[in-house]
């Protein structure tokens, strides 16, 4: 199983049996982590069902985790992770570490380049080096769609990928001159019930620009 199985055993299996085996499984996350209620319902009943129950979401390096199962239930896991759920083991382990991104296009206006489908593809390409050590250490890829880092790709990876604006930084005047004049709602009309006053868009955006660039 490569680095998707973290064998644990009890030192002192005749004392606490229940825990003569409490492996942890690793569960790779879909890109930017984006689940259905049907396969969430899916996993805590398998985990149920062959494990402990104990559930951590996300591990402080990704994966979807499971706590807590015996040796002769690990075929049975993997079985239905990948045949029946269509998704794969996670990694732990000096392996490459299953790539993370942010959630990039399909939220978030800020992005620069699609995180999901990078994190996807090198996810696929490299499956090898996730489930077969092949470093001394751990290595992880992590995707920032912006220089918000969301993922905090600097502090938390090898190899970080960080979307810039490329060419000079485009403003559209008419749609800025719609956003003063109150035809489009600040905010998305999310704060619609509150009486702001009169929107300054210099103390409220030029001012703040970190690089002065408008």
């Amino acid at each position: 199983y490569g680095g998707g199985v973290v064998g644990r055993y009890c030192d002192h299996a005749e004392r606490f049996p229940a825990v003569t085996h409490f492996h942890t499984i690793r569960v790779n996350q879909p890109s930017a982590k984006y689940y259905t209620t049907k396969f969430l319902g899916d996993l805590c009943d398998l985990w149920d069902f062959r494990g402990s129950g104990l559930t951590n979401l996300h591990g402080a390096t990704g994966d979807l985790v499971f706590l807590g199962t015996t040796t002769p239930q690990l075929e049975e896991i993997y079985w239905t992770l990948t045949h029946d759920l269509d998704t794969d083991l996670g990694v732990s382990g000096g392996n490459l570490r299953t790539p993370a991104c942010c959630l990039g296009e399909s939220r978030c206006e800020w992005a620069c380049y699609d995180t999901q489908d990078v994190c996807h593809t090198l996810t696929q390409e490299y499956q090898d080096e996730l489930h077969r050590p092949a470093f001394p250490y751990k290595f992880k890829f992590k995707f920032d769609g912006c220089p918000n880092g969301c993922v905090a790709s600097i502090a938390r990876s090898d190899f970080s990928v960080i979307g810039t604006w490329k060419g000079d930084i485009k403003i559209d005047q008419d749609a800025v001159k719609g956003y003063v004049s109150g035809e489009f709602a600040p905010n998305g009309g999310a704060h619609s019930g509150r009486d702001w006053g009169k929107f300054d868009i210099e103390a409220e955006v030029i001012d703040l620009c970190p690089t002065g660039c408008m």
